[in-house]
């Protein structure tokens, strides 16, 4: 079946406001940053992944963002992890309660070999209510202080068979509400 429309049905829409307004679940705008160079840090509290950083300016305070996010990292002792958060200017989202000392984060994870890198990917729907300027970015610490790695195993030997380099991503969509 095919759906014809003439000049007249195409007037009466966008008099109507069919196109000119927000749907809800439209996508307004997108941001996006992939960080394909390497990072590390041995920090015991969160810093931010250089690269992994996007700003976005929401047309109207009810608008959602949506933030999607692909992180590589390695890590140089087995027993050892990397723990995540996602910001957003300053704030920390998408985070578990705290529990004593346990650190509050939005992702940990655990490299089984200094091989390799392991992935995490993820997404959340956030309610900034701002029009202002907003940053989303990702956070890591180095679990007990170990070195912890970006895009980059911890051998990183020039090899065809291991030690990968690879790539991190964070989108970020406004959705309108």
């Amino acid at each position: 079946m095919a759906l014809v429309l003439n000049s007249s049905s195409i007037t009466g829409l966008a008099s109507s406001g069919g196109f000119s307004s927000r749907q809800t679940g439209e996508v307004l705008q997108v941001v996006s940053a992939t960080k394909t160079d390497t990072f590390s840090t041995t920090s015991t509290s969160y810093v931010d992944v250089t690269g992994l950083s996007v700003s976005i300016t929401p047309t109207s305070s009810s608008s959602k963002i949506l933030i999607s996010f692909m992180f590589n990292g390695g890590v140089d002792t087995s027993s050892q992890g990397i723990i995540l958060q996602l910001v957003r200017n300053s704030t920390s989202i998408c985070v578990g309660d705290t529990a004593g000392s346990r650190p509050s984060c939005t992702a940990s994870i655990g490299v089984g070999s200094t091989y390799s890198v392991e992935a995490f990917s993820g997404s959340y729907l956030d309610s900034p209510a701002t029009t202002s300027a907003t940053t989303y970015k990702i956070q890591m610490i180095a679990n007990a202080g170990v070195t912890a790695y970006v895009n980059r195993s911890v051998t990183d030997r020039n090899t065809s068979s291991y030690d990968p380099r690879t790539a991190s991503t964070i989108t970020v969509m406004e959705i309108a509400a």
